[in-house]
């Protein structure tokens, strides 16, 4: 009974195990079969490194929302004004933390997502929320749908634009990289 048990166990683990999506199936019409290949695609995606690369721009790395982002920078010089909760450049985000000025029983928070490296309006996403709470501090958060996420995406790509022509001025050869298109 113990073996039957056991063996019914193992049986199931392994059936669980198969199913849980770890194996996915690929069409070779669409993957390389050449390993080297399949390397490059993973690296010029994102999705891999190399440890001795000899091809390698010696001049510095390739950021694609770093400091050297001119949609990066401008967004960060336009909320300088507000305290920051959470500044992700690689996932790309920027959310402030909860801020008023004179109402002492409402807050806004910002949140700006970037989607590509270009300045583009499409390239930006802009959310703002508003927080009022009672005197009981019980607080309701609701998404805003207000000029003023149009007036901030704007302002930032303005900015952009002001930072990327002085950057062409300094130096006319060069241009950001671009980001990689995510499937």
């Amino acid at each position: 009974m113990v073996k039957i048990t056991n063996t019914y166990l193992i049986l199931g683990l392994l059936f669980l195990v198969n199913n849980c999506g770890i194996y996915k199936p690929v069409d070779a019409r669409k993957v390389s079969p050449n390993a080297k290949d399949r390397a490059e695609k993973n690296i010029q995606t994102g999705k891999g490194f190399k440890v001795f690369d000899t091809n390698r721009n010696k001049a510095g790395g390739v950021f694609q929302f770093a400091s050297s982002n001119p949609m990066w920078r401008a967004t960060i010089s336009l909320l300088e004004f507000t305290p920051l909760s959470n500044v992700d450049y690689s996932g790309g985000i920027i959310i402030t933390d909860w801020f008023n000025d004179d109402v002492s029983n409402q807050a806004i928070k910002i949140t700006v997502k970037f989607l590509s490296n270009e300045i583009r309006s499409d390239a930006i996403k802009v959310i703002v929320y508003k927080r009022i709470c009672d005197d009981q501090n019980n607080c309701k958060t609701n998404k805003l749908d207000t000029i003023l996420e149009k007036e901030i995406k704007v302002a930032i790509l303005k900015e952009a634009a002001l930072i990327e022509e002085n950057e062409k001025i300094k130096n006319p050869d060069f241009k950001y990289p671009k980001i990689p298109e995510k499937n």
